[in-house]
C-alpha cells in the first residue's frame, strides 16, 4: 500500500472494514492492537491503520521497536497472540512526513478468533451508523460456528428429549394445515413418528429417535420449550391510545405463535374502501399475505441461539417486526429481493409444507408488490444491525388515486405490473418527475435497467417523457390524473421543466438572500422531498451553498 492509498483510507473515514488507532502521547499497546485485529477478523477481514485519529487526520505512530515500527515483528507477535493463529501482513507506510503503521487482517478461516488472553471481539455499528468494536458474546460465536460449519441449528438434537416432550395437539395443527389449498396433503394422513422423519425432524441418537430442536420448536409443551429453546418467546405490542393497547409476552410452538400473531392483527386491521369502476375494493392497514410473511420469516429465521424475543408492534403508522440476530449470511438490505436463503433449512420446509410462506422463496417480493399495490411506502429494512432484523411496513393513509391508476391498469390488461414496474411508478408518485439516475438511486438499481423498465411503462401508457438529455424526466401519464381527476396537475407537471425550475429558485435566493426546502417546493410547486432533491443537485453543482443541516438548513449564493 503507497501513500496515496492511505490518504484516500484516511479520507473514507472509519468503514466497516477499515479501523483506525491514533497512536500519541497514550501508546497502543500490543494487546489494544492484537484485540483491534481479532476485531476485524470476527468480520469481514479490513485493515488497521495505526497513526489515524477517529476523524481521518493523519498523526503518525510511535516507533514499537526502539527507533522503528519493525512490520515482521509486528506480524509474529499477531499470529503468536491470536487465538487460532492469525496471518496478517504488517507495513510501515510514510504518508506527509508521519509514520502510518498498516495491518491488513484477513476474515477469520476456521470460525471465531480470539486474543490468547481470552478476549473476543466482532465489528458492529453504533446508533449513528458508525463502525465499532464490541465483545463478541458466547452466543454470537455459537451462531457464526454452526453457520461456517453448515450445521443447520434445527437439525441439532435436543438431547434428552423424547417424542412425549411433543405436543400431539400441535402435529394435528400441522396436519390441518398441509390439508388445506397451498399445504402438502401428503403429510396429513402421516402418524406422529413418520410426520417428524417426513420432516427431517428426528435423529438417531444411541440407537433411539430423538427429537431435534426445531421439533421443540415447532411441536414442543410449554416445559419443553422452556427447557431446550429458552429464546423462543415473542412480546406483541399495541402502543396506539384507545382499547387496543396491548403488552403481551407470548412462550408458544411456533406454529399456535404464528396463529395467535396473526389473529391479534387481524382484529386490528382496519379496511378503507375504494370504488374502481364499478368494483368496490377493500384496502387493509396491511394485507394478509404481508402479514404472514414478516411473521414467517421473523420465527423462521431469526438466530435462536440468540438471547430476546421477537417483537411485532402496532403503531399509528407502521406496523414493525424485529427479530435478534442480523440479516442470513449472503442477505443484505440491497440484495434482499433477490435473494433467499433460510438460516434453518429444516424451520423453513415444516412452514413451505405448512402453506405458510411461499414455496418458491420470493415472499418477500410478494411483500413488496402488497404494499405498493395499496397505496403505501415499501416495507422498510434500513434499521437493521448485525443484531437484529427489523422490519417496518408503513400503515399510514393509502393513497387511492395511485391504488386506482394501477389496478385499473391491471383489470383492463388482465395482467399484473411487475415488481420494478411499481417500484418506478410509486417512487415517482412520491417524489414527482424523475431521470432515470434519480431514480436507480433512490431504488438501488441499475441504470440501464431503469431506463428499461421507463420505456415499458411508457409504452403501456403509465408513464410520460418530458425534456431530452439530462433533462429527460419522467412522469405518470395523463391516465392518472384524469383518474384523480385532477387534471390541472398534469398540465403544471409537465408544463415547468427542471430548468426553469433552478431559474425561479435562483432569482428568488438574489432576491431574498436564501431559500429553504418548503419554501422551493411551494415556489416551483413540487413535493418537498423533490425540493430537497433538486436543491442538493444545485448545491452539488455549487449553484448554491447550504448553511445549517437538516430541517434547519437554508440555501445561500456560493461566495
Amino acid at each position: 500500500m503507497d501513500a496515496e492509498a492511505v490518504r484516500a483510507l484516511a479520507a473514507a473515514g472509519e468503514l466497516w472494514d477499515v479501523e483506525f488507532k491514533q497512536d500519541g502521547r497514550d501508546r497502543l499497546n500490543d494487546r489494544q492492537l492484537v484485540e483491534a485485529v481479532v476485531c476485524m477478523a470476527n468480520g469481514p477481514g479490513g485493515t488497521v491503520l495505526v497513526g489515524v485519529d477517529d476523524g481521518g487526520h493523519i498523526v503518525g505512530a510511535q516507533p514499537r521497536h526502539g527507533d522503528i515500527t519493525d512490520p515482521a515483528r509486528v506480524e509474529a507477535l499477531i499470529l503468536n497472540k491470536t487465538d487460532p493463529h492469525l496471518a496478517v501482513r504488517a507495513e510501515v507506510v510514510e504518508v506527509d512526513g508521519n509514520d502510518v503503521l498498516v495491518v491488513q487482517v484477513p476474515r477469520g478461516p476456521h470460525g471465531p478468533v480470539g486474543t490468547t488472553d481470552g478476549v473476543f471481539k466482532r465489528r458492529s455499528l453504533r446508533y449513528d451508523g458508525k463502525p465499532e468494536c464490541v465483545a463478541y458474546r458466547p452466543s454470537e460465536m455459537l451462531s457464526a460456528g454452526l453457520s461456517l460449519a453448515g450445521v443447520d441449528y434445527g437439525g441439532v438434537p435436543a438431547r434428552g428429549a423424547t417424542l412425549a416432550d411433543l405436543d400431539p395437539g400441535e402435529l394435528e395443527r400441522f396436519r390441518r394445515l398441509c390439508d388445506r389449498g397451498s399445504g402438502d396433503s401428503s403429510l396429513s394422513t402421516l402418524d406422529d413418528t413418520s410426520l417428524l422423519r417426513a420432516l427431517r425432524l428426528l435423529a438417531e441418537e444411541d440407537g433411539q429417535a430423538t427429537p431435534t430442536l426445531a421439533a421443540v420448536l415447532l411441536f414442543g409443551r410449554e416445559a419443553s420449550l422452556a427447557r431446550w429453546a429458552g429464546s423462543a418467546e415473542c412480546l406483541f405490542q399495541d402502543v396506539r391510545e384507545g382499547p387496543t393497547m396491548a403488552n403481551e409476552t407470548l412462550r408458544l410452538p411456533l406454529l399456535r405463535l404464528m396463529t395467535e400473531l396473526e389473529e391479534r392483527i387481524r382484529i386490528r386491521n382496519s379496511e378503507t374502501e375504494l370504488m374502481v369502476g364499478l368494483q368496490r375494493v377493500d384496502i387493509p392497514l396491511v394485507s394478509t399475505s404481508t402479514v404472514r410473511e414478516a411473521l414467517a420469516n421473523a420465527l423462521v429465521h431469526r438466530d435462536y441461539t440468540e438471547l430476546g424475543p421477537v417483537t411485532v408492534q402496532f403503531a399509528d403508522d407502521y406496523l414493525s417486526v424485529t427479530s435478534p440476530g442480523g440479516l442470513v449470511p449472503g442477505v443484505t438490505i440491497d440484495n434482499i429481493l433477490e435473494q433467499s436463503r433460510p438460516r434453518s433449512v429444516v424451520l423453513a420446509d415444516a412452514f413451505k409444507r405448512a402453506g405458510l410462506v411461499d414455496r418458491k422463496g420470493k415472499g418477500v417480493n410478494d411483500m413488496f408488490a402488497s404494499q405498493l399495490r395499496a397505496g403505501r411506502d415499501a416495507p422498510d429494512y434500513s434499521r437493521s444491525t448485525a443484531r437484529s432484523v427489523s422490519l417496518l411496513i408503513p400503515i399510514g393513509r393509502a393513497d387511492l388515486d395511485l391504488v386506482r391508476f394501477i389496478l385499473t391498469y391491471e383489470h383492463d390488461a388482465q395482467r399484473p405490473l411487475r415488481m420494478d414496474d411499481l417500484r418506478v411508478v410509486h417512487q415517482i408518485r412520491v417524489v414527482g418527475p424523475s431521470s432515470s439516475r434519480e431514480l436507480a438511486e433512490d431504488l438501488n438499481l441499475v441504470d440501464s435497467a431503469v431506463r428499461g423498465t421507463c420505456t415499458r411503462l411508457i409504452e403501456l401508457g403509465l408513464l410520460d417523457v418530458t425534456g431530452a438529455g439530462r433533462n429527460r424526466r419522467y412522469t405518470l401519464s395523463s391516465q392518472f390524473y384524469a383518474l384523480a381527476e385532477d387534471r390541472n396537475a398534469y398540465v403544471r407537471v409537465r408544463g415547468m421543466q427542471p430548468v426553469q425550475q433552478e431559474q425561479m429558485i435562483l432569482e428568488y435566493v438574489r432576491r431574498f438572500g436564501s431559500i429553504t426546502r418548503s419554501q422551493a417546493g411551494s415556489l416551483c410547486q413540487i413535493e418537498p422531498t423533490q425540493a430537497s432533491r433538486m436543491l442538493r443537485g444545485m448545491t452539488s453543482r455549487s449553484l448554491l451553498a447550504m448553511e445549517g443541516h437538516k430541517r434547519s438548513a437554508r440555501y445561500v449564493l456560493p461566495e
